[in-house]
């Protein structure tokens, strides 16, 4: 082993980990959709990291807008007005809807998360949120305790005022239904939980736009146009958690975008600058910012708004609009959707697969019929073991989580590149499988 794993070991607590089962690949350089470990093996990134990395690696142009911005200024305390600064808040609240105007500036998904929460409660004057179990926010205390799936314990006992709602999940539908006999109970159960919890200490409902690492769930048709109506039945501001979907990743700027609501608040991280430096944003509309003109806003934080950060997120939006990206996203994503949908054909062992540009998840499971998953919520990898070897194998970086496959390439993929990598997955799932079925 090299002296970067040996010190690895040694000294690096590493996330969501049982530190003495690590074995860390030790990468040494990436080019576009690929990375490199240190004996030279290619790996195509059908991640992008962890789901934030949508232009690729070492984009010449955020490289280049990281240095000059370094030689020009480094950092400037929040409460100084700095060009990198207040021209990304503009040009990002030009790519949302006009009641939107302003920006609050955090290091990350978690902490943009947080803010939002402060936010909410402040404005009014409201101390709950509702959100739902199969979410993810951020491991940060109050996002932690929005957080509805088992990487709660670390927080609990939890921020007060947390209410967690069934999901939107069609494949397993909580309320037994089938497409074709949905009545949309998942959204009314929303509405039914706040009506128990009193809808004048409501504050907001808070949803990732499409469910991330908990399945890429896709809600039903008028899902989230209902949210919104419940939302506005009771004065509670909906939140919408693009630090996953926002920037290209569903085949739209935004998330929200691929339904017809317009969010109060919007967070957003991961692709605001693909993660070549840390960012986070709060978005809010108008009415909220204006609300803050004469009271205090109780968010503070000494790098927001880094300019470092700010000048790789003018950079990375300037990639996403020249180099057509998004548009990139949307036009693969639906080659992406049929290759998908003829794995789940071919294989015994896949019952359903989602995506939505080029974010999608391969459900794993046992049984088509019973859909017992392949391995257990929360439970040890057992069978899924065998597909994480094949990919590791045969060069193919992809997030798997307990019965999920997650896929989602960066953005700057080709539809070469796309097919090669897909053929190269359905081959892995037909060597573990022959292994799992024996």
């Amino acid at each position: 082993m090299s002296e970067i794993y040996d010190n690895d070991r040694t000294y690096v607590l590493h996330s969501w980990s049982v530190q003495g089962k690590l074995t860390p690949k030790v990468v040494t350089k990436g080019e576009g959709v690929f990375f490199w470990d240190e004996n030279g093996k290619r790996y195509c990134d059908m991640a992008s990291q962890l789901v934030n990395l949508n232009i690729g690696h070492q984009h010449p142009k955020v490289v280049q807008a990281i240095k000059d911005q370094a030689d020009k200024l480094c950092y400037i305390a929040p409460g100084f007005a700095e060009e990198s600064r207040s021209s990304l808040a503009k040009r990002i609240i030009d790519l949302l809807p006009d009641e939107f105007g302003k920006c609050f500036f955090t290091l990350g998904g978690a902490d943009a998360n947080e803010n939002a929460l402060k936010i909410a409660k402040t404005f009014t004057g409201r101390h709950k949120i509702i959100s739902r179990y199969r979410s993810y926010h951020g491991a940060t205390y109050g996002a932690g305790a929005l957080t509805g799936d088992p990487r709660r314990p670390a927080v609990e006992p939890g921020m007060p005022g947390v209410v967690h709602v069934l999901d939107p999940y069609c494949y397993r539908c909580s309320f037994g239904q089938k497409p074709e006999s949905c009545r949309m109970e998942c959204a009314e159960h929303v509405r039914e939980v706040i009506l128990y919890e009193n809808p004048d200490t409501v504050a907001a409902v808070f949803m990732e736009a499409v469910t991330g690492t908990n399945g890429v769930l896709l809600p039903p048709k008028g899902y989230m146009e209902r949210i919104r109506e419940i939302c506005d039945e009771f004065g509670a501001l909906f939140i919408c958690d693009e630090v996953m979907t926002g920037f290209g990743r569903t085949g739209k700027w935004f998330g929200f975008q691929n339904f017809d609501i317009v969010p109060d608040i919007i967070t957003m991280a991961k692709g605001v600058n693909s993660g070549y430096v840390p960012l986070g944003v709060v978005a809010v509309q108008s009415r909220i910012a204006e609300f803050f003109d004469n009271r205090m806003l109780y968010c503070g934080l000494t790098y927001s708004g880094h300019p470092v950060c700010c000048a790789a997120s003018l950079a990375a939006i300037d990639a996403y609009e020249e180099e057509g990206l998004i548009e990139n996203a949307s036009k693969l994503g639906e080659v992406f959707a049929e290759k998908l949908g003829a794995m789940k054909e071919k294989h015994p062992l896949i019952g359903d697969v989602r995506c939505i540009g080029l974010f999608g998840a391969i459900e794993m499971v046992k049984d088509k019929q019973t859909r017992e998953p392949l391995s257990p919520w929360n439970g040890p990898a057992g069978p899924m073991a065998e597909v994480a070897k094949r990919f590791d194998d045969q060069g193919v970086a992809a997030f798997l989580r307990w019965n999920y496959i997650f896929l989602a390439p960066p953005l700057i993929i080709t539809e070469a590149e796309l097919l090669d990598a897909l053929s190269t997955i359905d081959r892995c799932l037909t060597e573990a499988e022959a292994v799992i079925l024996g």
